[in-house]
C-alpha cells in the first residue's frame, strides 16, 4: 500500500501513534510505502512559526528527523498537483488540504487523516478519530 500522510496525521504518528488506532499498524508496517508531501512540512513550518503547533524542536530538524526516523518518502510539491487544484470541487477549503488531496489523486494513493471531508474527492481515505 502506497500512503500519504496529511500534516495531521504526520504530527500525530511522531507525537502520538496510539491515536492513529488500527491505522497504526498500516503506517509502522515497513512493506508500504509512507509518504510525506513538502506540503506537510510547509504548513507545520509556518503554524510553529504562528503558535499554532508545539514541537519539541524547530520544524527544521522534528519533521526531517521524523522522516528519516519513521523511513518515510518525501514528496515534492508538483506543479501538476498544484494546478490540479483548480478542477477540485469546494469541498474543502483549506489549500494545504487541497494540495494534499490533489497529490493523492495524482499519486494514486490514500491518505492517512482524520479529516472526513478527503471522502467526498474519490481519494481512498484511512481516517482515524481526531478527538482520540
Amino acid at each position: 500500500m502506497r500512503l500519504l500522510l496529511d500534516t495531521s496525521a504526520f504530527i500525530v504518528a511522531t507525537t502520538e501513534p496510539e491515536r492513529l488506532g488500527r491505522h497504526r499498524a498500516a503506517l509502522e508496517d515497513t512493506r508500504n510505502e509512507r509518504l510525506v508531501s513538502a506540503v506537510v512540512g510547509w504548513e507545520i513550518a509556518i503554524k510553529w512559526h504562528l503558535g499554532r503547533v508545539d514541537l519539541p524542536e524547530a520544524p527544521q530538524q522534528f519533521v526531517v528527523r521524523h522522516i528519516e526516523r519513521g523511513r518515510m518518502t518525501p514528496v515534492p510539491i508538483e506543479l501538476s498537483a498544484a494546478l490540479g487544484v483548480a478542477d477540485l470541487p469546494d469541498h474543502h477549503r483549506d489549500p494545504f488540504d487541497r494540495l494534499l488531496i490533489s497529490t493523492a489523486l495524482q499519486l494514486k494513493v490514500a491518505v492517512l487523516t482524520s479529516d472526513p471531508l478527503f471522502e467526498a474527492y474519490g481519494v481512498e481515505v484511512l481516517r482515524f478519530d481526531r478527538g482520540s
